[in-house]
Parts: C-alpha cells; sequence; structure tokens
C-alpha cells in the first residue's frame, strides 16, 4: 500500500472561515520551502471561494512556528554557497519565500494568526505578515538570527513598532511574551492559553458577517498606506542582507560551529548572549559550551 502524503499546510473551511494550520509538529512547524508554497496555495484557495470571508492561520500541536527548519536549510547548498556566492541566486530564493508568508498580507479577505507558544526566527515572519496577530500571554516572539545569521525578511517589526521598538528588537535578536507584544502594539492581543480558540473564533466571526466586498475595499486602502511608505523596497533590502548575514565572517563561523557541534548547540551559544566574534575566529571547544 502506498504511503498517502500529508499536507504540510492544512486547509478546512467552516462558517466561512478557511483555517490554514502548520503541519509539522514533530518539529514545532518548522519552515520548509513546501510549507512556504502551500501557505501561499492555500491562501489563493481561501480568496477564490465566495464562501469564505476570514482567514485563520495556526499551528499543529503545541506551537505555532519555531522558524526555518535549521537542519534542512544549513544544510542545503543553495542557503550556504561556497566562498563564491551568487547573491542573486540567494535574493530569488528568499525572496519567492517572503512573497509566499506576504501572500497572507496581500491576501484581498483579512488574515488572523493564532499564535500558540512561539512564533519566532521565521516564524514571526509568518505571523507578523498576517494582519491580525493574537497570542497566548505566556507565548514568545522574536526574531533571534538578527545576532547572526540573519534579518527579517518581510521587515514587518518597524512597520509594527516603529524604529526604536524595532531596533530594541533586532539589535538583541531577544523574545517577548504575548503580553508585552500587545502591550508594545506588535500584536492585536493578548489572552490566556485557554482564551486563545475562543478570542480568535470571536473577532473572525465578528468579521465574517462583513461582506466581503467591504472586507477588501478596507483592507486594500490600509495597505496602500504601508506600500506609500516603501515596504517592498524595505523587503528588497532586507532580503539581500539576509543573504549576506548567511555569508558573511561571522555567518560562515556559525555554519561551521553548526557543523563541528550541531545546530542546537550552535543556536543556544547564538541565543545565550556569548561574544559572537567579528570577523569569524576560532570556534568554540567542547569545554567552552559548558562555560
Amino acid at each position: 500500500m502506498s504511503e498517502q502524503k500529508v499536507d504540510v499546510v492544512k486547509y478546512e473551511v467552516r462558517d466561512r472561515k478557511a483555517y490554514l494550520t502548520l503541519n509539522r509538529p514533530d518539529r514545532l512547524n518548522a519552515i520548509t520551502m513546501e510549507m512556504a508554497r502551500e501557505i501561499k496555495a492555500a491562501v489563493d484557495k481561501a480568496n477564490e471561494d465566495p464562501n469564505v470571508h476570514v482567514i485563520i492561520l495556526q499551528g499543529e500541536g503545541k506551537a505555532f512556528c519555531s522558524g526555518y527548519d535549521l537542519k534542512q536549510f544549513a544544510e542545503e547548498a543553495d542557503y550556504v554557497q561556497p566562498p563564491v556566492w551568487d547573491p542573486i541566486k540567494d535574493y530569488q530564493k528568499m525572496k519567492h519565500n517572503t512573497d509566499d508568508f506576504f501572500s497572507l498580507w496581500r491576501s484581498l479577505k483579512p488574515t488572523i494568526a493564532k499564535v500558540r507558544k512561539y512564533a519566532v526566527a521565521g516564524g514571526s515572519d509568518i505571523a507578523l505578515s498576517c494582519d491580525l496577530v493574537i497570542m497566548e500571554e505566556d507565548a514568545r516572539i522574536g526574531y533571534m538570527p538578527a545576532r547572526v545569521w540573519g534579518c527579517p525578511t518581510t521587515a514587518m517589526w518597524v512597520y509594527r513598532l516603529g524604529a526604536e521598538r524595532a531596533k530594541r528588537m533586532l539589535l538583541t535578536g531577544d523574545t517577548i511574551s504575548g503580553k508585552q507584544a500587545a502591550d508594545w502594539g506588535l500584536v492585536l492581543e493578548a489572552v490566556p492559553k485557554e482564551a486563545l480558540d475562543n478570542a480568535v473564533e470571536k473577532l473572525a466571526d465578528r468579521m465574517a458577517g462583513v461582506p466581503i466586498n467591504q472586507l477588501v475595499m478596507q483592507k486594500l486602502m490600509i495597505n496602500q498606506a504601508y506600500d506609500n511608505m516603501g515596504l517592498n523596497s524595505t523587503q528588497v533590502i532586507a532580503n539581500v542582507f539576509d543573504g549576506i548575514t548567511r555569508h558573511s565572517a561571522e555567518g560562515r563561523w556559525f555554519q561551521e560551529f553548526s557543523e563541528v557541534h550541531g545546530f542546537n548547540e550552535a543556536v543556544k551559544w547564538r541565543d545565550s548572549g556569548k561574544w559572537i566574534p567579528n570577523g569569524g575566529g576560532p570556534i568554540p571547544t567542547k569545554e567552552d559550551l559548558s562555560d
């Protein structure tokens, strides 16, 4: 008997709402190329369905999304190129992913992200591409690869937070709780874990009672203001910088660290606040990891 393919993004429609569910729970819904493509395909499907008024994006299992699957992306030659690096090839691939995530923002119909546990690294790119984000109070959001090996390609931190708080997040790579994210205006609302489903459904049902034409026109009008502020051009430079971060001396140091000690140890070092040497340097020893 042949093995049935499991959808990386599940799709379901109920009560004028389309539910898109990131479906790699064993990897905390870590991002793959396939997932990025399926997000866009599901958004397109919802936009074409006259029975859908609102799109809800969620994660299967205990977390929304833990970011890119580093094991896959760090091991693929297209994402870690040799010293003679092809920046345009890199840009094309990462911009494709960004555009797939941003189909949630460009969707004619409103999108709501329901965030449990984590929306971190590339997972924060996906969540912040939605029109509205509701989080558990204790969930975490942030872009830790800002410390090394990444630049948030959707660039939504600055558009949601303003310059100073965006700098506070991206110059440290820290994460914040859902409660703090709501207090800062990064997300719409943060609620207790047990109240998350009801909060999302209540908001979605309220919007689902509005005619589709009205929803589309209000959303396009608001989004146009962001386009006027240079959102597209900001994303161009963010995607270029993301490629540079993975091929700078520090980025290659992080990659070599990963090859020697594994990606979990490399991420632990990066997120701990330990020294990341300017211009690369010797890879820490096992003894250094235990310090």
